[in-house]
C-alpha cells in the first residue's frame, strides 16, 4: 500500500488547480505549471485538498500511485515556494560568471564554457564560486544543476570541479614512491 500516493495533497490559498481530464494546472503566486499525468490514476479534487487513487493494486498502479501524487505537490510547492539547487566550485583559478541569460564557467579548459539556461530558470553567482539554480519546476532545476556539474565534475584526488553544496567527493590516496 503506497503511504505517500494516501496523502491528501493541501492546496493554499492563492493557489488554483484546474483538471481537465488527466492534465492538471497549477497556477500560484511564482507562475503556473501544466502536467499530463497516466491515464490509469484517479485524481479528484475537493474544496481545498486533491486526492489520488489507483484502480487496482498492480504493481504498475501501485507504482503510479505515489508518483503521481508526488508530481502533483511538487507543483504545489513550485508555484508557491519555488525550488533552489546550489553548486560549488572548487579549483584554483576556476570561477563562474554571471550572463544575462545563463552563466559562463571558467574551469579549467581552453576555453571558457556558456551555459544558456532554459525559460523559467534563473542562475545567480555569488562570490565567483557559489552558483544557485532557481525555478518553479523542480525536474528542470535539477536537470539544470546536472548539466552544470556536469561541465567539470569534481575528481577524487585533488578535489577540484564543479559540485552539490554539502556534497562529499570521496578522495583517492595519490601514487606512491617506486620500490626498489
Amino acid at each position: 500500500m503506497s503511504r505517500v500516493g494516501k496523502k491528501p495533497i493541501e492546496i493554499p490559498t492563492g493557489v488554483t488547480v484546474t483538471l481537465n481530464g488527466q492534465t492538471v494546472a497549477v497556477k500560484g503566486p511564482k507562475g503556473q505549471l501544466e502536467r499530463t499525468l497516466p491515464d490509469e490514476m484517479m485524481i479528484e479534487q475537493a474544496e481545498n485538498e486533491i486526492r489520488v487513487s489507483r484502480p487496482s493494486d498492480v504493481q504498475r498502479h501501485r507504482a503510479l500511485h505515489g508518483l503521481t501524487r508526488s508530481l502533483i505537490q511538487n507543483m504545489v510547492t513550485g508555484v508557491t515556494a519555488g525550488y533552489a539547487k546550489s553548486l560549488e566550485i572548487q579549483g584554483v583559478g576556476y570561477k563562474a560568471e554571471e550572463r544575462p541569460k545563463g552563466v559562463r564557467l571558467i574551469v579549467g579548459y581552453s576555453h571558457p564554457v556558456e551555459y544558456t539556461a532554459p525559460g523559467g530558470i534563473e542562475i545567480k553567482v555569488e562570490n565567483n564560486t557559489s552558483v544557485t539554480v532557481r525555478g518553479i519546476d523542480k525536474e528542470v532545476v535539477g536537470q539544470v544543476a546536472a548539466e552544470l556539474r556536469r561541465v567539470r565534475p569534481p575528481e577524487p584526488y585533488k578535489g577540484k570541479g564543479i559540485r552539490y553544496a554539502g556534497e562529499q567527493v570521496r578522495r583517492k590516496a595519490g601514487k606512491t614512491g617506486a620500490k626498489a
